[in-house]
Parts: C-alpha cells; structure tokens; sequence
C-alpha cells in the first residue's frame, strides 16, 4: 500500500514542516508489528516528492479479535490494499497534516494552496472508472485510472479491479489528505472495525469544508457508515440534513430481522432445540434464549474472534431470569457434524449470501437430508431493494458472493427442498410497490408425515 505526495511551485519545501518530517531522515514506525516508512524523492524549494508505504502483517491482522480490526476469515486482499487499514496506519504518521497544527510560525501555511498530484494504490473498487471520476472530480481534481503496464491494461480492465488512482489539483496539504482519509474507504467499501457514532464524528470532522456541497454526499456517506441508522441524518457546520427516506424513529433492518426470526420461532410447534448457524458474535442466539418453550441453543461459528466475542456477551446475562444460556460451538457448515442432528430449529440468517454459489447444494443437503431439522429459517438480502440504496451492481457487503432477486430466491429454496418440507416466504423491512422488502425469508417446515 502507498501514497505518494508531489507538489510543485514556490516555497513547497514548507510542506515537511507541515508533515513534520524532515527531509533529511527517514521516517519508520511499526504498528503491532505493520510497517509504516516515509521517505522523501524529491526536495527543493520547488518540488517535493514524498511516499507513504505500509507493510502489513496479515497474520497479525488475522490474530487481533479487537473491534479495531475485526478482519473477516474469509481469504481477501483487503490486507494489502488501499483502504480503511491503510488510512488507520497513516493517521499517527499524518496527524499533525491531517490536525493542521504545525509549529506555530507554520500556522500561516496550513491555509495557503500548493499544486498536488496524490497517487495511492492498489485499490481494490467495486465503482466504475466514471464512479470514482465523479467523487474526485467535484473536488477539483483531475483524475487519472492505471491499471497496470500496457501490455496487461486490456485484460486487467475486464478481469481485475485492481486500480492506481491519480489526482492532480491545487489545494491545501490538509484539505487533500482530509479528502483522501474519507474517500479511500469509500471507494473500497470497507471498513475493517465496528462502525458507531466515532464514525460520524471522524466525518465530521474531515468532511465539514468539503462534504456538504458534494453532488454525491448522500452517496459517500451511505457507503462509508455501511447502511446502518447513523447516516439518517449527519449534522455539518450545524445544519442538520437527513438522508432521504429516513426517520428518527425508525428501527435498524437487523433488529428487524431478529423480530422477524423470533416470532416465526414463537410459532413453530417445535422449538426446545436451536441451532443458529453461522451465529456471529451471539446477537441473535442471545435473543432466542428468552423464548418461552425453547431448551437448548446450538450456536454455530467457524471463527475464533466471533465465538469468544460471542462466549463474552453470553456470560454477561447468564443469571437473567428465564434466559436459557446458548451453548457456542465451532463447527462448519462445509462439513457433517453429528451434533447438530435432529434439531427442532435450524436458522440461517444472512449467512448464504457469504458463500459461493456453487457450494451451496451440498450445504444444504448437509442440512435437510443429514441434520432433518423439524423446521429451517432462512434470511438474505433481496437484491430489487438495492435500487432504494442506489447501488446499482455493487453488493450491500464487501463479502457478499452473490445476492438475489425473489424469483430467484424462491426458485433455489424450491429446488434444494427433498420434497418432505412446506415452503412460507416473507419478506422483512419496509415494503416498497415495486422492489419488495429489503431482505427475504423462507421457512421450511417438515411435512408430518416424515
């Protein structure tokens, strides 16, 4: 990951001290074993190159279960990318650039305009080449996409999103990086930590000159708050603007999906036994052990991080009162597992979607053929409702392999059924006329006769 800094023009050599690093070293830090150094190219009066460049260690991104980096398990780039993890490492090193607050006889200069050419890379985008034209652009900035040599630029466009962004303009040192701090994460639609209100502080705070007037804010700020409420509404320089379609009041879709779970669980003839699968860290089998009938609670998880995170709020309300305390168990749902057999419940939610396409037969044979739970609860994202989020083709998640229309939705849970199940479909969330609900749902209930 790196980003390099040129500028050209009168008196540029003042930037070291804006950087507060001097030219004549070379900066090098490590963070929990990452490798940040800084080094300057060029160094005149005239013209200034400097480069950011970050090493990290994957193993130890992958080691944290800290909400600081949250990394997924599945196998990605996102380590070694352009991208909120490579924002994070540079933020110490930038932090008197990014605060504006140089030595005070430098003061002067934090306001005065230089002209720039930001490169950073790789990035890893879903956006086309005119999507991220249209975010920088804006901005006043020039903007130049590489995809690698020549040789190679023809294939790359059509099988690689791997991208070199260049801007050229005339700002200020803190202005640009400020930009570049918000918008890196947006083009990589990722966040690698838990996203709450420090986020839209953090927003706030870098986006308060520039943000407000974009022509593509409301598109910036859904993606890098990652659909939850916060976005409803972001106040800059005190003027509050809500996001279209949002109400103070309204309730978070995934405390919607968990109502909806519940109460199709409150209705299933039987329930003492639980298996969610794929269960996080532990939210909704939390919930399911305050349902009047059920026993016990299988919950599933592969990774380490989600389990103990999941092991920590499971004691935390373990002496409440009719609260049946849900077992963790790591386990796959790529593999047979004899202890989740016979099951009365077997739930699903938003887990499918995270798998590819191809695998989910046998997984769901495993399921309805191996485990014969009484009944299956099945939830994922219904793919029409991404024209309300404006998303085009881009998934709601950076990890998602596929999402689906209803008809297809329905069509796959027709063909996985064996035939010895009954299929209810639902929807849950805000209905729109047109798309639907934003996510969809399938109960499979066992006929009596098998």
């Amino acid at each position: 990951m790196q980003l390099t800094i040129q500028a050209t023009g009168e008196h540029v050599d003042v930037l070291s001290y804006l950087l507060a690093k001097n030219p004549n070293n070379r900066y090098e830090r490590t963070n929990n074993g990452h490798l940040i150094r800084m080094f300057y190219n060029r160094f005149t009066s005239k013209e200034v190159e400097v480069t950011f460049f970050v090493t990290p260690d994957p193993i130890a991104l992958s080691r944290d279960h800290s909400e600081r980096y949250d990394i997924t398990s599945y196998i990605n780039d996102r380590e070694f990318v352009v991208s909120s993890i490579f924002c994070s490492f540079l933020r110490s090193a930038l932090g008197t650039a990014l605060n504006g607050k140089p030595k005070e006889e430098y003061i002067p200069w934090v306001e005065h305009q230089f002209t720039f050419q930001f490169s950073f890379g790789p990035i890893a985008s879903d956006l086309t080449d005119k999507q991220i034209e249209n975010i920088f652009q804006p901005l006043g900035y020039d903007v130049e996409i590489n995809y690698g040599q020549a040789e190679y630029q023809v294939d790359l466009r059509k099988k690689s999103t791997a991208r070199w962004i260049t801007l050229n303009g005339t700002t200020t040192l803190q202005a640009g990086l400020r930009q570049l701090y918000v918008l890196i994460p947006v083009l990589d639609n990722y966040k690698h930590y838990y996203i709450d209100e420090k986020e839209v502080e953090k927003i706030e705070r870098f986006g308060k000159d520039w943000l407000n007037n974009h022509p593509k804010r409301e598109f910036i700020l859904r993606r890098a708050l990652r659909f939850k409420e916060l976005y409803r509404s972001l106040e800059i320089e005190g003027e509050l603007k809500p996001v279209p379609n949002k109400t103070e009041n309204r309730i978070r879709l995934n405390e919607l999906r968990y109502e909806k779970i519940i109460n199709y669980v409150n209705k299933c003839k039987y329930k003492e036994s639980i298996v969610d699968l794929g269960s996080g860290e532990g939210k909704l089998a939390v919930r399911l052990g305050f349902v009047k009938g059920v026993q016990e609670i299988l919950a599933v998880e592969p990774s380490e991080g989600e389990t103990l995170k999941a092991m920590d709020r499971f004691e935390k309300i373990k002496e409440k009162d009719n609260f049946v305390q849900p077992t963790p168990v790591m386990s796959s749902l790529f593999y047979y597992d004899e202890r989740l057999k016979n099951k009365d419940i077997i739930i699903l939610c938003e887990v499918i979607e995270h798998i590819d396409e191809h695998r989910l037969p046998k997984v769901m044979k495993t399921i309805l053929v191996d485990y014969q739970p009484k009944s299956i609860i099945i939830t994922t994202p219904n793919k029409e409702y991404n024209q309300i989020y404006e998303l085009g083709e881009v998934y709601r998640h950076p990890d998602h392999r596929f999402e689906w229309t209803r008809n297809e939705f329905q069509d796959w849970c027709v063909e996985q059924n064996p035939g010895t199940y009954d299929l209810v479909f639902d929807g849950i969330g805000e209905e729109h006329p047109t798309y639907g609900c934003p996510t969809q749902l399938c109960l499979f209930s066992r006929k009596e006769d098998y």
